[in-house]
């Protein structure tokens, strides 16, 4: 089930589940719910929600949520299993009561306890993860269940998550208020249902018939889509005047963060030379953090463990400079510091993940920005620099820093400000096969992968979480989707993953059997790499939401198929080109030889986020690349041949 989603919205992330009351007692199903087979309303649902309700009473620190779920299939099973995330130490463990009511009536209690889990651990806080399963869940059930936390100060203002992965027949919210507290909310929904204000601080909403999350492929993320009313506590009267007064807060505290001291300014010293010009000044301390030990891509450490290895607390940015290691946001901020001290022009922005969530400017809550990146003017041009992320080239965003929003500091002043979508040359994947063919189409040969930008930034930040078993496993699960029915690869070795500064180079080895073989003719999938590609684009008809892609890219497919003796090309993919306006292109080139035939495919796309109403465009767009990736090879035994 989906309830760690409903909480996960909250505020900040350390408290993502601190909302919480009881008031849901469990219900007699009716006859019409026991008999309920389809739903009319949700045709081919897995499960769809009868009833929901989540209550939060502030004054008395607590929440309640609680479900009935109707069983509609063998896939509406997995609905039985719940994630509940809650803050250890800030609250208590979640109470549970859950049970199954059978198609017949019957009732079946759950007695199983549930299992915690732990989530996330730091220092700070640790955020656990309980864990049950309704039990007996047949098709046809009904599961019920209600969750009670309780908290150790008063709980925060909610946000109440409208719509669910399935239908919703029926909800109720509540959130009744601390007396002396301001409090503000912000509604996305796509209907007319308004939050009621009732009396002593009391808010309310009724929902009817909530229509599932859309779900298509490469959707941007939920929080732009999913219906929700967020609840948060406000000094301010407006919207203009939480940003105006937090933002330029927020500037000073860095201003004051990033005064270059003597720790700084002695680093400076011993990185850069006077003679050095600003972008290379920039490189130099670039390369320096990176090689910092960035704490959020090691395993987090026991106290036994950090005692055994006296390991020593970070406590200010001068403890991540002088112990070279920290976590990722205070590895930008001491990129930042030195620059400074260096005498460069380069200040801190704090953005949104992407990945996560897009920018809410009715959301008055700095705790939508997640992670540090650096703006720098070196050499009379602007630069966006992502210190904090090992393994990022120099000049490189993470895609989830791209296209965001965040708090910028720049000659002072603090604002509101975007990152830049990044650049399609940026990012490339090469694949060049050399393949040998038989007349039988028995394949063997050997297929190199160059990897750039952030398909090579994935692998390496891989690397670092996983170890080099792990990534070579996903690596050959990641080579299967491209490579043809009966062709196997294996990856034989990786050139270049720790130098983030380079491409990064697989080397695979593949045999197998390719194409259909006549009396006369042997047939090959012209383009290699797409026999088994998906495209969603082209089969879609229409779309009803933004299409998220992350980033920009060109992919190169490079085949040359060697011919077996006495066979020529009788025909091979047609030469073109299909562009679509500036937001994409397609090539096909066909180069055939006496003893081989060469095939090369690019497609190049610019955009990172369209919205559905370009989708027409793409849609065509991406037909007539699944049209052209249908062709074959066509090769004809010479008359004087054999069959080998």
């Amino acid at each position: 089930m989906r309830l760690s989603a409903l909480f996960a919205p909250c505020t900040f992330v350390a408290i993502a589940v601190s909302c919480v009351a009881a008031h849901a007692q469990f219900q007699e199903p009716t006859r019409e719910e026991l008999q309920m087979t389809a739903d009319a309303k949700a045709p081919g649902a897995p499960y769809v929600v009868l009833y929901l309700e989540d209550v939060t009473d502030q004054p008395g620190k607590t929440r309640t949520f609680y479900e009935r779920i109707k069983v509609l299939t063998q896939n509406g099973k997995e609905a039985a299993t719940v994630h509940i995330p809650y803050v250890r130490g800030y609250e208590k463990q979640p109470e549970v009561e859950a049970r199954t009511i059978h198609a017949d009536g019957t009732v079946v209690a759950m007695t199983d306890k549930p299992t915690d889990m732990v989530d996330v651990k730091t220092k700070k806080f640790e955020v656990d993860t309980l864990v049950f399963t309704l039990p007996s869940v047949e098709v046809g059930s009904i599961l019920e269940y209600r969750v009670k936390e309780k908290f150790s100060d008063e709980a925060d203002a909610p946000t109440w998550m409208i719509q669910q992965s399935q239908l919703v027949h029926k909800a109720h919210y509540s959130f009744k208020n601390a007396s002396g507290f301001g409090v503000s909310w912000v509604s996305r929904m796509a209907t007319d249902d308004k939050v009621q204000k009732e009396k002593h601080g009391v808010f309310t909403l009724d929902m009817k018939d909530v229509p599932p999350l859309p779900e298509e492929d490469w959707m941007p993320p939920l929080n732009t889509l999913k219906w929700r009313v967020s609840f948060f506590y406000t000094q301010f009267s407006t919207g203009k005047e939480f940003w105006n007064t937090v933002i330029k807060r927020w500037g000073e505290a860095m201003e004051d963060l990033l005064k270059p001291d003597n720790t700084f300014k002695k680093a400076a010293e011993e990185l850069v030379s006077p003679s050095d010009t600003q972008t290379q000044k920039a490189r130099k301390i670039y390369t320096a953090i990176m090689r910092l030990e960035n704490l959020d891509y090691l395993p987090e450490k026991t106290k036994a463990e950090r005692k055994k290895e006296k390991i020593k607390d970070l406590n200010s940015l001068d403890d991540v400079w002088n112990q070279q290691r920290g976590r990722s946001d205070d590895i930008a901020l001491v990129f930042i510091a030195i620059c400074r001290a260096a005498g460069l022009d380069v200040s801190p922005m704090k953005v949104v993940d992407r990945s996560r969530a897009l920018y809410d400017e009715g959301f008055l809550s700095i705790g939508q920005f997640d992670d540090y990146i650096a703006v720098a003017e070196l050499d009379g041009k602007e630069i966006y620099l992502d210190p904090g992320q090992k393994m990022c080239p120099f000049g490189l965003l993470h895609w989830r820093h791209t296209v965001s929003a965040g708090m910028r500091l720049k000659d002072l002043v603090a604002s509101i400000a975007y990152t830049p979508n990044g650049n399609y040359k940026s990012t490339a994947i090469s694949r060049i096969a050399d393949l040998m063919v038989s007349s039988s189409g028995v394949l063997q040969g050997q297929i190199r992968i160059v990897l750039t930008g952030q398909e090579a930034l994935h692998w390496r930040q891989l690397m670092l979480k996983n170890g080099e078993s792990e990534v070579k496993r996903q690596f050959n699960d990641w080579e299967k989707e491209f490579l043809p029915e009966g062709v196997q690869g294996e990856l034989d070795h990786f050139v270049g993953m720790e130098d983030y500064e380079s491409n990064l180079l697989a080397t695979i080895n593949v045999t197998g059997t390719l194409g259909t073989a006549t009396g006369k003719r042997l047939f090959l999938p012209g383009l290699f790499f797409r026999v088994r590609a998906k495209h969603p684009f082209a089969t879609q008809q229409d779309r009803k939401v933004a299409i998220d892609v992350h980033f920009p890219c060109v992919v190169s497919d490079d085949v040359t198929f060697h011919l077996p003796a006495g066979f020529i090309v009788e025909s091979g993919p047609q030469t073109g080109t299909v562009n679509w306006e500036t937001f994409a292109q397609f090539k096909i080139k066909t180069t055939p030889a006496a003893d081989s035939i060469n095939v090369v495919r690019t497609l190049a796309y610019g955009y990172t986020i369209l919205g559905a109403n370009d989708y027409a465009g793409l849609h065509g767009f991406y037909q007539k690349v699944a049209t052209a990736d249908q062709q074959q090879v066509v090769l004809t035994r010479t008359p004087t041949a054999k069959a080998n």
